[in-house]
């Protein structure tokens, strides 16, 4: 059965980075767009980042353009997103998700999601 499996969440301070790590298991991901969304307490789940297999696509929320940096590693079927110059308002739980083909705005058009890693910003 095919899984995702997030890491690298944590408490940073304003202004910090972190990594997060998404190792695709159970299937090769190869052919698959994979991402990012997020949830902060109290609203909606909302798309982040997503690249195409291949790498040649990506796609970033307005909010966290020039900031976030996602990357794939299809011999490892791991995923990456850096993240730089965090706020406060980048606190929440952040999940890894998987589609065939091409990348994807809707949350509805992913098949596969992780369990999601929490990453918090203090002011």
């Amino acid at each position: 059965q095919a899984q995702l499996v997030e890491s690298g969440g944590g408490l940073v301070q304003a202004g910090g980075s972190l990594r997060l790590s998404c190792a695709a298991s159970g299937r090769t991901f190869g052919s698959y767009a994979m991402g990012w969304f997020r949830q902060a307490p109290g609203k909606e789940r909302e798309f982040v980042s997503a690249i195409r297999w291949s790498g040649s696509s990506t796609e970033y929320a307005d909010s966290v353009k020039g900031r976030f940096t996602i990357s794939r590693d299809n011999a490892k079927n791991t995923v990456y997103l850096q993240m730089n110059s965090l706020k406060v308002e980048d606190t929440a739980v952040y999940y890894c998700v998987a589609k065939r083909d091409l990348v994807a705005l809707r949350r509805n058009d992913y098949e596969y999601w992780g369990q999601g890693t929490q990453v918090t910003v203090s002011s």
